[in-house]
């Protein structure tokens, strides 16, 4: 795909602009070019949006009671994960002991 037609290339970048959650590494996938290819033409057509994932940062970090709250609900799952394991075990050894 050497030569593409200019119809080619701008629907290309207008299918880039138009999707702002995906990168220009999705939008070539799709369209079966090489990534380097779609950005040189964004860059020619000078098409400027927010990228990928950076648009979804928060602007503000998150508060001190929403990080202890993070940090709470993963050692949850990890005490929960533990007990499961445990729970189990405790069947099967139990299981082994009978006669």
């Amino acid at each position: 795909m050497k030569n593409c037609p200019p119809q080619f290339k701008a629907v290309a970048v207008a299918l880039y602009r138009s999707r702002p959650e995906a990168t220009i590494r999705q939008v070539a996938a799709d369209l079966g070019i090489n990534p380097e290819t779609l950005r040189n033409w964004v860059r020619a057509a000078g098409a400027s949006r927010p990228r990928g994932r950076r648009a979804e940062v928060p602007t503000e970090p998150p508060s001190l009671l929403e990080a202890e709250n993070a940090a709470l609900r993963k050692k949850v799952r990890e005490l929960e994960e533990e007990r499961e394991i445990l729970r189990k075990a405790a069947k099967y050894f139990a299981g082994e002991t009978r006669w």
